[in-house]
């Protein structure tokens, strides 16, 4: 039954060398696996996951001292030492993670490393170097942020928990952001390019669906859902472009576990999904001129990457997958 159901999927003609989709069509792909490595990531993260930070909640629900915060804990005013509460709001993802590995080789007889990169070993130096690029345009724009608005944001902590939350963040971090573009980028990418037969729909598809995890998110409360669902989308779609683009993943890795280090180290908000003690709290938003800024930056993160990986083939983010059927032998 397995062989025929791989036999079933044909399996993908490129134009050119494309490990990242050629491994798509490896292995088994009935739509019924799809759901089930989807679902049981968060299920796993949200239930076992989620008992060490419930067990925190709970105690200072029950020493009358819990904070509420639209539908999240307020974590300092409910005493709750925000490093502990950054560790375990990211635990979870971990897991997640983990279960992904884990059920990959099972449920869809390849191996997890086929969602990386088509399988290939790992391009580290892809990762550092646009975790360092996104780092320095970070950087520059907190920078001119500040000189330009001064008022919007206040030194928040300068004490030696600024050190913790570095090193949490530098060892955590990376593991929430890597859970997330396997599952969006990665696995759900493929997916769809087995289902769609064409590129751009993956493309768009995922970043919407990454949006709309990210929904639950404490700044849907503050600002509007549609005043933060098309930065959420655009976020999987700067992501997005590179992948396909790359034929992996490891970019869209490294840009994001970077950008959610700087965050978390250097500035928060009373709105922000992890509260951090970060250097810097911004007292006042402005969403949409801060989505302007985030588009700013990502093109210059984009440009940057073009020049330093050189790609040239730009229909790999909207020409059409041909899938053919299996040879059959004669005899």
């Amino acid at each position: 039954m397995e062989n025929n159901e791989t036999k079933a999927e044909g399996y993908y003609k490129p134009d050119t060398t494309d490990r990242f989709i050629i491994s798509a069509f490896s292995g088994r792909n009935l739509w019924w696996r799809y759901i089930v490595m989807g679902v049981l990531p968060f299920i796993v993260s949200n239930t076992i996951g989620a008992i060490p930070l419930f067990v925190v909640i709970a105690i200072s629900r029950m020493k009358g001292k819990l904070v509420l915060s639209g539908s999240m804990p307020d974590f300092a005013a409910s005493g709750i030492n925000l490093n502990l509460a950054f560790a375990l709001m990211v635990f979870p993802f971990i897991l997640a993670l983990l279960t992904m590995i884990f059920l990959m080789k099972p449920l869809h007889g390849r191996k997890f490393i086929s969602v990386i990169n088509g399988g290939i070993p790992v391009r580290w130096s892809r990762i550092f170097i646009s975790a360092l690029v996104w780092l320095v345009i970070s950087a520059v724009y907190l920078y001119f942020s500040i000189k330009a608005s001064p008022s919007d944001f206040v030194i928040n902590n300068t004490s030696g928990s600024l050190y913790v939350i570095a090193i949490l963040a530098l060892v955590l971090i990376p593991f929430q952001a890597a859970f997330e573009e396997v599952l969006f980028r990665g696995y759900l990418m493929q997916g769809i390019t087995i289902l769609a037969k064409n590129r751009w729909v993956p493309v768009i598809s995922t970043s919407v669906m990454f949006g709309l995890m990210h929904s639950f998110n404490p700044e849907i409360d503050a600002y509007g859902f549609w005043t933060m669902l098309p930065q959420y989308v655009f976020f999987g779609l700067v992501f997005a472009v590179p992948t396909m683009l790359d034929d992996g993943i490891e970019i869209a890795i490294g840009a994001h576990a970077a950008n959610n280090i700087f965050l978390s180290i250097f500035l928060t908000s009373k709105a922000s999904a992890l509260q951090t003690p970060a250097l810097y709290l911004q007292v006042t938003n402005h969403p949409w001129k801060e989505f302007a800024g985030l588009a700013a930056c990502s093109a210059v993160f984009l440009v940057v990457m073009f020049i330093i990986y050189r790609w040239k083939d730009l229909r790999k983010l909207y020409e059409h997958v041909e899938v053919i059927p299996e040879p059959v032998p004669v005899n």
